[in-house]
């Protein structure tokens, strides 16, 4: 199968491009899940007032949370991204070596 990824055969762009699909895929699902929640947060405090009210540490709740909870929330995107995208190369290369 290695072969015919170097030769660039219809086989190989075949299963090359079934590879970009995946990751394509699993960019759109990590960053869409991302901007879910991210925009789940003023959807919150437009359903829950009350929640708008309440402060930490003296600072707002709405702006500790923007300000301070995306970055955990950004950490976590890319772990799960970068895990998910190793997976599926590691998928990728186990497929071309068992071909």
């Amino acid at each position: 199968m290695s072969r015919e990824l170097d030769e660039q055969t219809e086989v190989g762009e075949l299963f090359i491009n079934s590879l970009i699909r995946s990751q394509l895929r699993l960019a759109l699902v990590v960053g869409g899940g991302f901007m879910l929640i991210l925009l789940g947060v003023p959807v919150l405090l437009a359903f829950l007032p009350v929640i708008a009210s309440l402060t930490l540490f003296t600072v707002p709740l709405p702006w500790f949370l923007l300000g301070a909870g995306v970055y955990p929330l950004v950490i976590v995107c890319g772990a799960l991204y970068v895990r998910s995208a190793a997976r599926n190369e590691q998928r990728f290369r186990d497929l071309v070596d068992d071909v």
